[in-house]
């Protein structure tokens, strides 16, 4: 059993139709036929959406979205057409908020790996494998791979969990040359944001994309390389061998498995509310993320 420890009733804003309450997002059409994407606090974890929001999150993805949307315009189109707030909508909504093209999306979790770990290392422990791609011998929790690699998955609803699977489904799913189009904008992107997170200091482990298509176009949809997408790790912390330190959820986890939490998550029981030093923690990270990677200071922000 998993989802939404307590769903949200959707914010209703004259002009706009609900679409759907996603894992962290709530999307709406407006009466142009645009999205309207809402970012919020809400947080989730072993596939369960918590109680407890992590104040200032919706707004951390949002804005470190815009800033890599910048970085990476070169290399790969974006969704977004406007950051401005809807007539009616509410104050909190500022700065959470995209006005995004309508794509035809591509139902497949485009993942690029460069470093060894989560469920990439649980198959290469088995297989020596990920996703299918032999990988060599020797390699430990948080080993850089020889390059970059591919590993894709499905996409899965509130509740579910994504399934890697090889190459060659995502080619059967959505045919040979729009997967060779993911495969090498995926890895074109990750390449370029591990360089310059790199010079920042922080080490991109791994990230997920999502694609939609404007007719014949690729285009770089949702959020991305964020704490929710993305594994960043502090470079001057990395020690092949272990888990290794994260700007990202982490503090969550940790304290939803630990004996502290009361909480089997093998169980069918809802996780409990975060304490609030959980909370503080977690936020905490989240805005170092983003100050480390844009070099701006988080209270100049907002």
């Amino acid at each position: 059993m998993s989802g939404f420890v307590e769903k949200p009733e959707p914010v209703e804003v004259p002009g706009l139709t609900h679409l759907h309450t996603g894992k962290v997002r709530d999307l709406y059409r407006n009466g142009a036929g645009e999205l309207v994407m809402v970012a919020s606090d809400r947080m989730s974890a072993y596939d369960w959406v918590l109680p407890t929001e992590i104040p200032d999150k919706g707004r951390v993805l949002t804005q470190l979205s815009l800033w890599w949307f910048d970085q990476l315009s070169d290399l790969a189109p974006n969704h977004v057409l406007s950051t401005e707030l809807p007539a009616g909508a509410p104050a909190d909504w500022a700065g959470r908020t995209l006005i995004c093209k309508p794509l035809e999306m591509v139902p497949v979790e485009c993942v690029a790996r460069g470093y060894l770990t989560g469920s990439g290392l649980v198959e290469y422990e088995d297989s020596r494998t990920v996703c299918g791609l032999a990988l060599p011998e020797g390699l430990t929790d948080g080993s850089e791979l020889p390059a970059p690699i591919f590993t894709p998955a499905t996409k899965a609803a509130v509740g579910d969990h994504d399934e890697n699977v090889p190459y060659e489904e995502v080619a059967r799913q959505v045919g040979a040359e729009t997967a060779a189009l993911l495969r090498q904008t995926t890895l074109a992107v990750y390449s370029r944001a591990r360089d310059i997170a790199r010079e920042r200091g922080i080490i991109l482990a791994d990230t997920k994309f999502e694609f939609g298509f404007e007719g014949a176009d690729l285009i770089l949809a949702d959020e991305v390389l964020t704490p929710d997408s993305s594994r960043f790790w502090p470079a001057d912390q990395w020690q092949p061998g272990r888990a290794q330190p994260s700007y990202d959820k982490q503090f969550v986890r940790n304290w939803l498995t630990s004996p502290a939490s009361g909480w089997d998550r093998k169980s069918e029981q809802p996780p409990p509310p975060l304490p609030q030093e959980v909370v503080d923690a977690t936020r905490a990270k989240y805005l170092e993320a983003y100050e480390l990677l844009t070099g701006t200071s988080w209270s100049d922000s907002f």
